[in-house]
């Protein structure tokens, strides 16, 4: 196995610890509005396309993965024009540019949501796989991690989390549904606020007149390493609508308000958290919503309506896979059993 990455990105750090071979190359986005702009980039596009030839062609592999972005592009040309077999896969339900050029000559297409096949040119091999979660998230027990959490039998957990930085205009929206919540038996709040707005945030809920001590049942951290035991014991989530985060709360059937990043490339998330929506699994609050209160509403609602909760949570089961990773593995295995190796290669 190789991993190709840039040496900036975080697979620098990650992929050399797991101990994976890790090559470089040189890699950057390209406007797509502004085409101008993609002149000075030209020279390190052509840089990275050459490098990726070099470390393909040395390596020479059965079969190139591609997960889209800017460096997946010139690894997953340079194999292709070398007779090598290519797969991509697409996290979102609005498929990224690299991948929709790719998809023509990939071997196959994974999808993450059924709705980005329709974004996808004719011909293009499309199979519906789901992403691939962590262990950790699938085998949690809910039972032992309510209890790890003092949440009580008949309590609802409502947990909220914008990300691993957090999400502001998410904080400052549940303010005053924290302040209505306040001391409830019956509910009980998890939520994670970023590092970076962590102090301002205790800050503000001393404002408004909110004790966590004496109220009992709201928790604030900044930042929580254990998701998978949130997850496990929630009965609510209020999140951002990242695929990774879709894929975990799907994969353990949590009911979801879901909140879209507005500014993600080609507004990506909106068309993740529709897909979800609109399968009964999670209810869509844009961005720019929560300055009228729709959240606390929408989520007052949820929590006195146990009933809804539950059909939400199993629509949630109905589109989670859990199996995404065997289904993704069971791809690469078909197209690698096809015989179809590049001359030189080592089958």
């Amino acid at each position: 196995m190789l991993y190709i990455g840039t040496a900036k990105g975080l697979e620098a750090d990650v992929i050399p610890r797991a101990g994976i071979p890790f090559k470089t190359i040189s890699a950057v986005g390209l406007e797509r509005r502004r085409i101008w702009k993609n002149i000075p980039a030209v020279a390190k596009v052509a840089r990275g396309l050459g490098e990726a030839w070099h470390h393909i062609r040395r390596f020479q592999p059965d079969l190139v993965v591609g997960t889209g972005g800017y460096v997946s592009g010139p690894v997953c040309l340079a194999a292709a024009l070398q007779g090598i077999g290519v797969v991509i896969h697409e996290q979102n339900a609005f498929p990224g540019f690299t991948n929709r050029l790719l998809a023509k000559m990939a071997r196959a297409v994974c999808l993450t949501f059924n709705e980005a096949a329709e974004r996808f040119p004719r011909g293009a091999r499309l199979v519906t796989t789901g992403l691939p979660v962590r262990p950790e998230i699938l085998q949690a027990d809910r039972g032992a991690c309510r209890h790890q959490l003092g949440l009580k039998s008949d309590q609802l957990l409502l947990v909220v989390v914008g990300g691993s930085q957090g999400a502001r205009s998410i904080n400052q929206a549940m303010l005053p549904l924290l302040k209505e919540l306040a001391g409830r038996k019956d509910v009980a709040v998890l939520h994670v606020t970023g590092r970076r707005d962590y102090e301002g945030f205790l800050g503000q809920l001393r404002e408004w007149g909110i004790d966590l001590v004496k109220c009992g049942n709201i928790t604030i951290e900044p930042y929580v390493y254990n998701m998978e035991r949130a997850l496990a014991a929630a009965d609510l989530v209020i999140g951002r609508a990242g695929a990774s985060f879709l894929a975990e709360i799907l994969a353990r059937g949590v009911p979801a308000i879901l909140i879209p990043y507005p500014h993600a490339a080609a507004n990506h998330q909106e068309y993740n958290a529709r897909a979800v929506a609109r399968k009964g699994a999670a209810v869509l609050i844009l961005d720019r919503e929560l300055k009228g209160g729709r959240l606390r509403d929408v989520v007052q609602k949820l929590l006195g309506d146990r009933d809804s909760l539950q059909k939400m949570a199993a629509a949630a089961r109905r589109l989670g896979r859990p199996d995404a990773l065997d289904a993704i593995l069971g791809v690469i295995a078909a197209e690698l059993d096809k015989g179809q190796a590049p001359p030189g290669g080592r089958r």
